[in-house]
């Protein structure tokens, strides 16, 4: 039963660090790679979506969106493409929206116009080539929300200062344990050599004894005066 617990606990402490060291490459992540235009993994560039302007089709706000670089002459109307908003209200903004149909600008410049499905309203602007970002590939629903929360404050405690804290806490209280079990361990092996040490004082004091009740035995037992032999006179 002990084992199996001990087996448990383990599990359990290094899936907590597994969950804080993820958090953390998360965050890094999230920092240094969404909403960068200049940033991609493996040829792809990952974005939070922050409205609902798709959510009546493909995606709704908090999800984190997936888009492919492509050559901006092969995508037609329908595809879904992320681009940068040259919009009077969202100018600079990075905007995913579908395609309505194919065009050019005033100066001849080939290009796309938007529309977010949700409102089924065209984008102010033509979306030239140049401000084409990528194509829209997939999404993974409230992800996006997830990551903005692990940027926050509350989302830093929660998920990476205090399971790093508990794990440092765990710690300490094992390092503890074990120190505690090392000096119970060190004075019972004091105790014992102690104990042997005043065993063999009896032993050799007892050994001691009995030499000399033997001493004491063999003495008893030889004449106190020892005659010597009478001397014959010689003839006159």
């Amino acid at each position: 039963m002990k084992k199996v617990f001990n087996i448990i606990k383990t599990t359990v402490v290094w899936l907590m660090i597994l969950l804080a060291v993820s958090m953390m490459i998360f965050t890094v992540i999230s920092c240094t790679t969404f909403n960068r235009n200049d940033r991609s993994l493996f040829g792809y560039k990952m974005y939070i979506v922050n409205s609902d302007s798709m959510s009546a089709t493909d995606f709704k706000a908090g999800a984190l969106i997936f888009a492919k670089e492509v050559d901006p002459a092969t995508l037609k109307e329908g595809d879904i493409i992320t681009f940068m908003s040259q919009d009077t209200d969202f100018f600079g903004e990075t905007i995913t929206h579908k395609i309505r149909r194919i065009t050019t600008d005033a100066e001849g410049n080939p290009g796309f116009i938007t529309y977010g499905t949700t409102t089924d309203t065209d984008d102010e602007t033509i979306v030239t080539y140049p401000y084409v970002l990528g194509k829209y590939q997939s999404n993974i629903p409230g992800l996006g929300t997830f990551f903005n929360f692990l940027k926050t404050t509350p989302g830093y405690f929660i998920c990476i200062f205090t399971p790093f804290m508990l794990i440092i806490l765990y710690e300490g209280l094992r390092f503890f344990s074990l120190f505690r079990r090392y000096k119970k361990e060190q004075m019972e092996e004091m105790q014992a050599e102690r104990e042997q040490i005043e065993a063999a004082k009896e032993e050799n004091a007892k050994m001691l004894e009995e030499l000399k009740a033997l001493k004491a035995q063999f003495e008893s037992t030889q004449p106190s005066e020892e005659q010597e032999p009478a001397k014959e006179e010689a003839p006159v």
